[in-house]
């Protein structure tokens, strides 16, 4: 393999997380013709990537720091129910986690996120029909985003906000549909529904199949892959304390012995950390815990939903329909609050109708009750960058809930960055620099 300058020489470049980023890097890395091994520390897809809603979509790809935000996940304290839930914990780095999101929920952060992740999104239909055209199964339709509300001045409000943030990125309609018409847009919606309006285009994947499609690929591809190995840390070469010097990362250490590397790419979702501690750089990742569930409908929605009110989803996903909503921040934790559940249960019946009667009875009716851990910076954009002081060690994690949408783009990128050595403009504002800011 010739060397480039984001290499470090012979031997593969590692990437630590089996989850959507990490295999798109390798994906793409793999296509450029390097040497790829993947290391993930349970099975492919067994974190994030398994069971969230799957969107692939443009008008919803926003930073979670927002005007208002921090106001209203105030309210939430001592309400298990509510759509996002603080659980304040006795742990200073939680603290200034909080105070960083907060500091960056003004008005102009957000705007400045959004663009930031609006560019990066820019070709993300365009990555998944090149992997599609390669012989991945993405799983992806385009089936088009309903979003419903209980309230018609809800919904134009909405609707106008979103309207001054696409800035002509995607389709909107002029106005929002009412009444029984807005039942029309899909027949799984309840007449509590009073009105509604529906962005084309918009996507859902089955995220735990697309990602193994990408495992199958790499598989084909040559690519070994070692499941159940936990990375422990790395060894490295030369000295990165000197002002503009470098070390190398030389090998990846494991559960299952050490790996020797010519780079190491880290996207390990929340755990990225305390790898990149390792480094002498850990980043403030939370996680942002997310719960989901799958129910047969009868209507089952054609679209992907979006309950304005509630903040819950519902997305077409094979033959079921999978429900999630909620964001808490509770702490580093997979904890399964069955109270969370129930709680997205309760908000989907106000959009889908009495499709149960008694929370007693969720437990017959539903399957895979799912939290997983979002890992998000406090200013809820991704990294995606080299390490500082490190010449072939990079960082691809923070991606939120956007993980399955971003994760071509980012691999995309990621690997530009490793093959020529220069960051591409795109992954300006995912740049480590800004979180020691």
């Amino acid at each position: 393999m010739t060397t480039t300058p984001g290499l470090g020489g012979d031997g593969p470049v590692v990437v630590v997380g089996g989850g959507v980023v990490g295999l798109c890097t390798a994906y793409y890395l793999t296509e450029a013709g390097v040497p790829v091994e993947v290391v993930e520390r349970r099975g492919l897809a067994s974190g994030a990537s398994r069971g969230n809603a799957g969107w692939i979509c443009l008008s919803h790809s926003t930073p979670v720091p927002a005007p208002g935000v921090v106001r209203y996940a105030l309210r939430s304290l001592g309400r298990p129910d509510s759509p996002l839930y603080l659980r304040p914990l006795p742990d200073p780095a939680f603290v200034r986690w909080l105070w960083r999101f907060w500091r960056s929920s003004t008005p102009a952060a957000f705007q400045r996120g959004y663009a930031a992740i609006a560019e990066l999104n820019r070709d993300t239909f365009d990555l998944f029909d090149g992997l599609h055209a390669a012989g991945v199964d993405t799983t992806l339709t385009r089936p088009g985003m309903v979003h419903a509300f209980l309230s018609p001045a809800e919904a134009r409000h909405h609707l106008a906000v979103q309207r001054e943030m696409a800035h002509d990125r995607y389709p909107l309609p002029d106005d929002v549909v009412t009444g029984s018409a807005a039942r029309l847009l899909d027949e799984a919606l309840s007449d509590r529904v009073r009105a509604a309006y529906l962005v084309e285009g918009e996507g859902v994947v089955d995220p735990e199949a697309f990602a193994r499609a990408l495992g199958e690929a790499l598989a084909a591809s040559g690519v070994k892959i070692h499941e159940n190995a936990e990375a422990t840390g790395f060894r490295t070469s030369g000295s990165g304390s000197g002002s503009g010097s470098r070390s190398r990362v030389t090998a990846l250490r494991t559960t299952q012995g050490d790996i020797p590397c010519a780079a190491v790419v880290i996207a390990a979702g929340t755990r990225s950390s305390t790898l990149l501690g390792r480094l002498g750089h850990p980043l403030p990742l939370q996680a942002g815990k997310g719960y989901s569930f799958s129910v047969d409908l009868d209507p089952a929605p054609r679209h992907t939903l979006y309950f304005g009110e509630r903040r819950a989803v519902a997305s077409p996903i094979g033959t079921t329909t999978r429900i999630g909503g909620t964001m808490e921040l509770s702490g580093n934790n997979n904890r399964l609050d069955w109270r969370r559940i129930v709680a997205v249960a309760l908000a989907s019946r106000h959009y889908l109708g009495r499709w149960f009667d008694d929370p007693d009875d969720l437990v017959g009716l539903i399957r895979d009750p799912w939290v997983g851990g979002r890992p998000f910076l406090p200013d809820g954009l991704p990294v995606i960058d080299r390490v500082p002081g490190h010449a072939n060690a990079y960082a691809a994690t923070g991606h939120g809930m956007l993980g399955v949408t971003l994760g071509p783009a980012t691999g995309h990128h990621l690997t530009q960055y490793l093959l020529t050595g220069h960051r591409p403009e795109p992954l300006t504002p995912f740049a480590f620099d800004r979180i020691r800011r």
